[in-house]
């Protein structure tokens, strides 16, 4: 018999091969560039008035998925663009989106971008975890959805204060780098 500590080892070892998901689209257009498959996570503790997807704030709410079965679904269809995490709250499944990301940057070239209601000063805050998460990924877009600052006229984010950041120039210059986007929702370098 296993002592509680090395019990307890294991079953978050276990959950960490799995994501808690509100929902899948294999093949958005409107969730960054190109084709995305876009995964929003299940669980946010922001709340914003009007989300446009407050099923998904229950943290325990949503079904678990195995990363393999994700990663194997995204390999299978070669006409993807890009993957999109939203939510929900995606940094608030650091770990297993790590494992996801990791495989999949390993396995192709797609564009990974990361929706979150923390602004990106934030998120460096958040621990090592959270640093490496966002640097796997390519584009984030920040900040909590503002009802009153909604456009319908916006590529990509749902209220003016949102911010599109290319990651890893941020990174390299130590401060935000907002990502131009064209008219026609294409990133200009």
């Amino acid at each position: 018999m296993m002592p509680k500590e090395q019990k307890k080892k294991i079953v978050l070892n276990m959950e960490s091969t799995k994501i808690r998901l509100y929902g899948v689209v294999h093949d958005s257009i409107v969730d960054g560039p190109g084709l995305r498959y876009t995964l929003f996570t299940q669980g946010c503790l922001h709340h914003c008035p009007g989300c446009h997807n407050p099923q998904s704030w229950d943290i325990n709410g949503g079904y678990e998925e195995d990363i393999e079965t994700i990663v194997a679904d995204i390999l299978s269809n070669p006409l993807l663009d890009g993957i999109t995490l939203s939510g929900g709250e995606p940094f608030l499944q650091v770990k297993p989106l790590k494992i996801l990301v990791s495989q999949i940057k390993a396995q192709t070239s797609l564009h990974i971008m990361i929706y979150s209601g923390y602004v990106y000063e934030d998120i460096l805050k958040l621990g090592q975890d959270a640093i490496d998460l966002l640097s796997l990924c390519d584009t984030l877009v920040d900040g909590r959805f503002v009802l009153s600052l909604r456009s319908l006229e916006l590529i990509y984010k749902g209220s003016s204060n949102q911010r599109i950041i290319d990651i890893h120039k941020s990174l390299q210059q130590g401060r935000v780098y907002e990502q131009k986007v064209s008219e026609y929702g294409e990133f200009i370098d």
